[in-house]
């Protein structure tokens, strides 16, 4: 991976390089541009580029199986075994209900836990690249894969966009 990067101390300058790299027309596309901080700034665009995510849609429908297969057990059960208990139901609602319950929250948080897992793994190309200066409080803004012919265009825009220190990368 090649990488050409600026390092910013504040949030200020880091999300006009942001800016001013996704309004750039030198070959520069939304999911090349690289943002590493050792701290969360929700507060700016930067921070908040991977903020959609389908885990409530997908906590929801692992509730709504886990619900129905645990339901479709008891019942199956209650059918397979009936127990007699003099004119009442042989699959009662109301206790049904409550276990029913606890199998949707259970698939519900099982699946979210999953999704969580997989979904917080770090991008492959964001592991390779890593600067000490981020541990020191440095905002890293950068471009992954630039061509030859834009690395120079791009060192140039992160400066002006107020980097403390533009560098390249390549890993081997």
């Amino acid at each position: 991976m090649k990488a050409t990067y600026g390092l910013y101390s504040d949030p200020q300058s880091a999300q006009r390089a942001f800016d001013s790299l996704r309004r750039t027309r030198a070959g520069v596309s939304e999911k090349d541009i690289l943002v590493l901080s050792s701290e969360p700034f929700e507060e700016f665009e930067f921070g908040r580029r991977e903020h959609r995510t389908i885990m409530p849609w997908l906590a929801a429908l692992g509730g709504l199986t886990g619900g129905l297969l645990g339901f479709s057990l008891i019942a199956w059960t209650q059918r397979i075994y009936p127990l007699p208990t003099g004119g009442m139901r042989i699959v009662p609602p109301w206790p049904d209900g409550v276990i029913t319950y606890e199998c949707i929250m259970l698939s519900a948080i099982l699946t979210t836990l999953v999704t969580l897992l997989i979904a917080a793994r770090s991008p492959r190309d964001t592991k390779k690249l890593y600067d000490t200066a981020i541990s020191e409080g440095k905002i890293l803004v950068g471009v992954a894969n630039p061509s030859e012919a834009t690395r120079a265009g791009l060192a140039k825009l992160l400066q002006d966009a107020g980097a403390v220190e533009v560098r390249t990368f390549e890993s081997r």
